[in-house]
């Protein structure tokens, strides 16, 4: 319990820009690493063909679904556990972990069963062409063997940072990484296995994680997973599941709207496809360092909202919109002025695609900068309890907006619309997000307020 009790104190005491710099920077390099490794599926693969490169952005849908359903017991565990650990409530937080933790085994145990029985339809949903199609199917097929060990590892991430250990979390992700990166030319050209070498790196550097994660799980004051801990009670996984659809909500769309992508993009050839999935994988890397910092910033803002320390949540949510303001702003710079070179780094010796993304990456750097707005109020909604507020946010973006936009808009300018879908997207969910957050901001200064009163008075 000391190490327990240190936590809480570190959590709810500790300055916090320091104590935002200390969680964030280990978050950060874990987003960093995961980013880059799975671009390196994309650049390895790219030196195979167009139609491979395609295919891994076919898989990546899959992906995306895996990281939903992981991210949807994960966060909505998560967020749960930081709030009760910023009230002192440990044993039911132990319940709360154990109970997300073995739920999501069992959830990518199906996963796998189900894909693997349905392989070639999947692969066809997934948004597959003729020549894409055999380079999909052997990466999706090892994909699908490690779901049950991925689904969990984002389980295990999450569960332990939000508990304020950033640093355990960001050692599991990027030991797996830096070995997907190793094991992918191996794989690929070495031993000859093509987009399924890629796949299976991926799967066994994932493994490697989980094992890495698990592990970690009890040291440094984690919580650790017992089945003992597990619980049945729907009381439990409502909660977990009211939590987590936020989080649901914005992966889940974030794979449909792939799938769309692909879909919508089919028409114009495999070029087409390769270029939007390389425009996906360029972005998620400055995306990835904004995540980082938000995720660095969910466990601060839980655990003292959970003891009431109102000015601190608030304190940490303005040096979290400044920074990620302004690096999103550097980066939609350099995406601009270098998109050409960007892309060429994926495709250089592919004229069209580096045409087609070039266009897509510039338009997309418009509205950029305003994602950082749209994270941070989501991630702080999900922190504080406010599952509705983040829930709309979470389907704004994807949902409401993008996948509309990719059905309706090429059919008036042909693949520009689809290279204008996003940017239009974002705009559009900023426009939400700036009243929403305003409004709960006002709410976190009159709890504060009142608090203050509160001390006035009794002085």
């Amino acid at each position: 319990m000391e190490s327990s009790e240190a936590k809480f104190k570190k959590m709810t005491e500790t300055p916090i820009t320091k104590l935002l710099v200390s969680l964030a920077v280990p978050t950060i390099l874990s987003m960093l690493i995961t980013a880059v490794y799975n671009m390196a599926d994309t650049f390895f693969v790219g030196k195979i063909s167009t139609s491979a490169t395609g295919a891994v952005g076919i898989a990546f849908s899959l992906m995306s679904t895996f990281q939903s359903v992981g991210f949807l017991l994960g966060a909505g565990a998560g967020t749960l556990i930081s709030r009760l650990l910023g009230e002192q409530n440990r044993q039911y937080a132990s319940k709360v972990a154990s109970t997300a933790f073995f739920t999501s085994l069992a959830a990518g145990a199906f996963m796998t069963i189900t894909g693997l029985i349905f392989l070639d339809p999947l692969i066809k949903i997934l948004g597959g062409t003729p020549t894409i199609f055999p380079h999909a199917k052997d990466y999706v097929f090892y994909i699908l063997l490690g779901a049950p060990f991925i689904v969990s590892s984002f389980v295990l991430n999450i569960v332990i940072r939000f508990q304020g250990n950033a640093f355990y979390s960001m050692f599991g992700l990027c030991f797996g990484g830096l070995l997907n990166i190793v094991l992918d030319p191996i794989f690929i050209f070495t031993l000859k296995m093509g987009t399924g070498g890629a796949a299976l790196a991926t799967v066994i550097s994932q493994f490697v994680s989980f094992c890495i994660l698990l592990y970690m799980c009890g040291k440094g004051g984690n919580i650790k997973m017992n089945f003992k801990d597990f619980t049945f009670k729907w009381s439990v996984h409502k909660e977990i599941l009211r939590n987590g659809l936020p989080s649901f909500y914005r992966q889940s769309l974030a794979s449909l709207a792939i799938m769309t992508l692909n879909l919508t993009a089919r028409p114009y050839g495999d070029a087409a496809i390769a270029a939007m999935s390389i425009v996906g994988r360029a972005l998620y890397l400055p995306f990835s360092v904004l995540l980082g910092f938000g995720q660095g910033f969910q466990p601060v803002c839980g655990f003292n909202y959970g003891a009431k320390k109102y000015d601190r949540v608030i304190e940490a949510y303005w040096i979290s919109i400044k920074v990620g303001a302004i690096g999103l702003t550097l980066a939609s710079i350099v995406g601009a002025i270098f998109a050409p070179e960007i892309i060429a780094i994926f495709r250089k010796g592919d004229p069209e695609v580096i045409a087609i993304g070039t266009t897509a990456l510039r338009l997309n750097c418009i509205g950029f900068p305003l994602m950082a707005w749209i994270v941070i109020n989501n991630m702080m909604f999900q922190s504080i309890g406010k599952a509705k507020e983040a829930s709309i946010l979470s389907l704004a973006r994807q949902g409401l907006f993008f996948i509309p936009l990719l059905l309706i808009l090429p059919s008036f300018s042909g693949i520009l619309g689809i290279q204008l879908s996003q940017p239009i997207s974002d705009i559009l969910t900023f426009a939400i997000a700036l009243p929403m957050g305003i409004k709960v901001l006002n709410e976190l200064n009159a709890l504060k307020n009142a608090q203050s009163d509160g001390k006035s008075d009794v002085i």
